[in-house]
């Protein structure tokens, strides 16, 4: 980066299925040329649209309700095309029998509760009674028939707790490949418009920093595992299998994906069905 200028304040997500994407960051020690802010998806997702950080991951729905102000970075998200194993439904019932259920809520990520609401009601047409809690799978279904979790608690739950106690698993990631035949897409990687205007190459620098980050942490997939796998309740051999399955691509497909997912939540979630996702430019050739 230029000494002359500040650095990028960035925002970082404290799940385990981002660290592939910081990972890299600090083996090249990119990570001493950002001024780094560590927190949950909803909490970096208020903070960039605030204007208190210039780059940072971004929930679907958020980035959405606010893309005139944002530009994504193209082939760079998380999500999945097929299973995600971190976004979940673990059920007492059948998903048809949650019609009036009530249905506990363990996260205050939109995207994920949106999916789960639209799945229900359009693919399994029930619309339970729905409240928030702590993501606690155990007091979940004291309360409730069924729960939606996302993240390490939903690794935890779907893996180890639901089938100790019997409950069905219902990925969401699956779910909606076999509903639209498209990849899906949980957050994205974006900076404020303003900021991109006005640091374009910086913001260029970032964006390339993350991607080389993500490449060298997909080709070192084992040694990352192995790694997580000390600090983490997860052996390695599944946090390699966690790491593969995700989707960390942002390409045409998964930008169907998302147009989809606008299409038919857009109305009801707070943005237009046809919202223009703006993407950063790629970097100008000599």
């Amino acid at each position: 980066m230029d000494a002359n200028r500040s650095r990028p304040r960035v925002g970082h997500i404290q799940f385990l299925n981002c660290l592939p994407l910081y990972w890299g960051l600090a083996r090249t020690g990119t990570l001493l040329d950002l001024e780094l802010t560590k927190d949950s998806p909803e909490k970096l997702s208020a903070s960039l649209v605030a204007g208190e950080l210039d780059i940072a991951p971004i929930t679907l729905v958020e980035f959405l309700k606010n893309a005139d102000d944002l530009v994504a970075f193209p082939d760079l998200a998380v999500g999945c095309d097929g299973p995600v194993m971190s976004c979940v439904i673990v059920s007492q019932v059948p998903l048809a029998q949650l019609d009036g259920a009530r249905v506990a809520l363990g996260s205050t990520s939109r995207t994920s509760v949106r999916l789960a609401q639209l799945m229900l009601a359009e693919r399994y047409d029930v619309h339970p009674d729905y409240f928030s809690c702590p993501p606690d799978l155990g007091l979940m279904m004291q309360e409730a028939e069924a729960a939606v979790l996302i993240g390490d608690a939903a690794l935890r739950a779907s893996l180890h707790d639901a089938p100790r106690l019997g409950l069905e698993v219902h990925d969401l990631g699956t779910m909606w490949k076999e509903w639209t035949g498209l990849p899906f897409v949980f957050a994205v990687w974006a900076a404020r418009r303003e900021y991109a205007e006005r640091e374009p190459e910086t913001v260029r620098q970032v964006h390339e920093a993350f991607l080389a980050s993500r490449d060298l942490s997909l080709e070192e997939v084992t040694k990352v595992a192995e790694q997580a796998a000390r600090w983490e309740a997860f052996d390695a051999e599944l946090l390699e299998r966690y790491f593969t399955t995700l989707d960390f691509r942002f390409g045409a497909d998964q930008l169907a994906g998302v147009r989809e997912f606008a299409r038919r939540t857009g109305p009801t979630t707070g943005f237009p069905a046809d919202v223009d996702v703006r993407l950063l430019a790629p970097a100008a050739t000599a």
